[in-house]
């Protein structure tokens, strides 16, 4: 299925849509959860919770969206967070440079490369305004922090274009106050904003987004001596690096140099196994090796891991290697210390980020799992059970006879437990196909036999296998199926 088939699902099924969709003013890049995509992202969170943050007994905090001036100068952000723009000297219209001339001649320059590259390149195709055919002025970096005035006085203050500032200017107290040791990962979920030049493609590009991170600090010292390292050394990795695909063990990866060192193998493999439990096709992932003009200002490695879907590869999560980059800027401009003990010798941690997008791990896992069966006549979204925005449907053949009554007790018992979709309306036949098309592993039929002998009929939605079970034994068969791995 293509981007535009998982769209025409995620309008008609309640799981995103545009922000503010009836004004004519309302901004591009902004959209908003229905109920089947607050659930799924729901699960997806608690199944990282439990595959990243609890295995490797992480910290979780909830940090601040607004923060000071002095955090993101001591960052970096306020001078270097920026992209490439040209703007038409005509109509005025703004485009981002990299992407304008990548959708015009399929030439890729990376974001981060000289101004004058940009305007090189569209001297020499002769690029020209996409509305008016307007020349274009020279290129320009555009900054996008979204700034805000806090108070009476106006006191600048910026939100924040990612979650981990929050844990980097709180690493000494947490450290310090749960008796913290290195490695120590801090975990945080929440929103991010960036003021995108040209947001598109509804999650893919926003300018309000949702981030799970994780900051892992280490002593630099200690990088192969990971001891836990012995739980994924034999977890296959897919590593693109100078043009070619190695798939490899994460030991094999780290014996033969394609990794530089067990720490960074190690979280790499934790990521594969988690996205693996998300049913995204790992044979279509990557680890993509960053050059030195696409890393970001603060990563000396860096490797984004990447999914191909039906408009390309898409980043999911990038994984920087940051160095002590943000402890020692922040030490700096606070005047706070940041070294630590680790066997009882001093040291400034260094910095390994999973820096995940929730809202694009969302979207590959929808069209990864999203197919068309023409043989079947049906759309079925055959996402993991325990990810499926509703878990099972409570279906009444007819709503005579003392079967409403029944199917409704039915779903009173399961509801609190379970996400259950009661439906008492329509052709039993198109109410499944309903429910197949929003991920519903189960339904449940309550028909005449019930009221005999207190048997269901349950339903699978991949093989559409009907089996007949007994009431009791509902919560047993459910809880199997439906529980995270």
């Amino acid at each position: 299925m293509n981007y535009e088939e998982v769209m025409k699902l995620a309008l008609e099924r309640g799981f995103y849509f545009p922000s503010c969709e009836i004004y004519s003013d309302a901004q591009a890049g902004f959209w908003e959860y229905g109920p089947s995509g607050v659930s799924m992202k729901t699960k997806f969170i608690e199944l990282w919770r439990r595959e990243l943050v609890r295995r490797d007994a992480m910290l979780e905090i909830d940090g601040s969206q607004i923060m000071s001036k002095s955090v993101f100068e001591a960052s970096g952000h306020l001078a270097s967070f920026a992209d490439p723009i040209i703007k038409c000297k005509v109509c005025g219209l703004n485009f981002r440079a990299d992407k304008l001339i990548f959708d015009i001649t399929k030439t890729e320059i990376p974001e981060s490369a000289d101004l004058a590259d940009f305007d090189r390149a569209v001297s020499e195709k002769n690029i020209r305004c996409p509305k008016c055919k307007g020349e274009f002025e020279k290129a320009r970096k555009f900054n996008m922090m979204f700034k805000v005035e806090i108070g009476p006085e106006a006191e600048a203050a910026y939100l924040r274009p990612e979650t981990c500032q929050s844990i980097f200017v709180d690493f000494p107290r947490l450290f310090k106050t749960m008796r913290g040791k290195l490695p120590l990962g801090i975990a945080q979920i929440g929103k991010s904003f960036r003021n995108e030049i040209s947001p598109r493609q509804s999650l893919l590009r926003l300018r309000e987004f949702y981030q799970a991170e994780i900051e892992v600090f280490c002593n630099p010292n200690k990088l192969d001596k990971l001891e836990r390292f012995s739980e994924i050394e034999n977890t296959t990795i897919r590593v693109w690096i100078d043009d070619e695909l190695k798939a490899m063990s994460c030991k094999q990866a780290v014996d033969s140099g394609v990794l530089p060192n067990k720490f960074v193998a190690y979280y790499l493999g934790l990521l594969t196994e988690f996205y693996e439990k998300t049913g995204i096709d790992m044979t279509k992932s990557r680890f993509r090796k960053l050059g030195e003009k696409e890393k970001a200002f603060y990563a000396t490695v860096a490797f984004d891991f990447e999914v191909q879907t039906t408009i390309g590869w898409l980043e999911l999560v990038a994984c920087n290697y940051r160095s002590d980059y943000d402890l020692t800027s922040h030490a700096n401009k606070s005047r706070e210390k940041f070294e630590v003990l680790d066997d009882e010798q001093k040291v400034l941690p260094h910095v390994f980020e999973i820096s995940m997008g929730i809202d694009r791990s969302l979207y590959t896992i929808l069209e990864h799992s999203l197919r068309d069966e023409k043989e079947n006549e049906r759309i079925v979204l055959s996402i993991k059970p325990y990810l499926a925005p509703v878990h099972v449907g409570v279906l009444s053949l007819v709503k005579k006879d003392g079967l409403k009554e029944k199917t409704d007790e039915i779903y009173m018992k399961i509801k609190r437990r379970y996400d259950a979709f009661l439906d008492h309306s329509g052709a039993i036949g198109r109410r499944y196909r309903r429910l197949d098309e929003i991920g519903a592993p189960f339904a449940i039929t309550i028909d005449h036999q019930t009221l005999q002998d207190d048997t269901v009929t349950l339903r699978k939605r991949d093989s559409m296998q009907q089996d007949r079970i007994k009431i009791q034994d509902l919560d047993t068969v459910l809880l199997k199926e439906t529980a995270f791995p």
